[in-house]
């Protein structure tokens, strides 16, 4: 009785032992007598006892982190870098059966690649095209972890750090690349400032010029309507208004403290005129015939 309780308890603690909750982001790749069967899970596994042997594998994305590393870029200017693989399990039992330490030999991989990649372009493209050096890393590492059930799905460089001269001369360029960027804005406001002003004064000549065209015309019209009055006017003056007018002259003339005048030749046939508009305002208008008749 006893011995087949002990029997029930041991059966029970191998049927325990050999039962195995694996879960979702894992697989267990199963040994059977030393040689593979596959991979199983999700959920519950049953291996057999002193038979089966099970190796769990993560599927879940990881990274790893390789260590700053010197390396010599096209033009021989050491440099460091730094950098993070992300990778994951694409084949559980390849990743068990066909590398001992993924970690080592994705580590041991990746600096030897960096530093045939880095050895192949410049330092000015080392600094300036990490994203390209990311996606040639990536690919060349792909390469190699494919045949071990491995996908390397990013890489990422951290911080690349030059010679403490390379960055002495970057942080000069640097600052005479802010000052030339300066000058150059400066002097862009200045031409800016320039053009404005000209433009400004180019209007103002102009409404100045066309203000000035413009009383010209005025001023013409003015003179042209003044004109056509004193024209209008002398037409409307006689010969004996223009005699009183030259008496008048004469009259002032003779007020002066001159003693001498110098009468033109017209004043003669003046005078003439004068005498016959004078005589014609006298005679009789009367129908007799106009004399004046004699006494016996």
């Amino acid at each position: 009785m006893e011995i087949g309780v002990v029997g029930a308890f041991a059966f029970l603690f191998l049927a325990w032992s050999a039962l195995k909750v694996v879960r979702q982001y894992d697989r267990l790749v199963v040994f059977r007598v030393g040689r593979s069967i596959g991979a199983k899970g999700p959920g519950l596994v049953w291996l057999w006892p002193f038979v089966d042997q099970g190796t769990k594998v993560d599927l879940r994305e990881q990274f790893l982190e390789v260590p700053s590393q010197t390396t010599i870029t096209k033009d021989n200017a050491p440099i460091a870098v730094d950098f993070l693989i992300y990778w994951r399990v694409m084949n559980p039992e390849d990743s068990v059966v066909a590398v001992a330490d993924f970690a080592g030999a994705s580590r041991g991989i990746a600096t030897t690649t960096l530093r045939a990649v880095i050895g192949d372009i410049s330092l000015d493209d080392v600094l300036a095209k990490r994203d390209q050096i990311n996606q040639v890393l990536q690919s060349k590492l792909d390469e190699v972890t494919e045949r071990w059930g491995v996908k390397v799905t990013a890489v990422e460089i951290r911080e690349i750090i030059p010679p403490r001269d390379i960055q002495d001369a970057m942080n000069r360029q640097m600052a005479a690349e802010r000052v030339r960027r300066a000058v150059v804005i400066e002097a862009e406001g200045q031409r800016q400032a320039t053009v404005t002003v000209a433009e400004g004064q180019k209007n103002a000549e102009i409404l100045k010029a066309e203000g000035d065209r413009q009383a010209a015309i005025l001023r013409a019209e003015g003179f042209s309507l003044a004109l056509q009055q004193i024209y209008g006017v002398a037409h409307t003056i006689d010969e004996r208004t223009m005699m009183l007018q030259y008496f008048e002259t004469l009259k002032s003339l003779g007020e002066g403290p001159a003693t001498k005048f110098i009468f033109p030749m017209e004043f003669t046939s003046m005078l003439q005129n004068f005498g016959r508009s004078v005589a014609a305002a006298v005679a009789p208008t009367d129908g007799s015939g106009g004399g004046t008749a004699n006494t016996p």
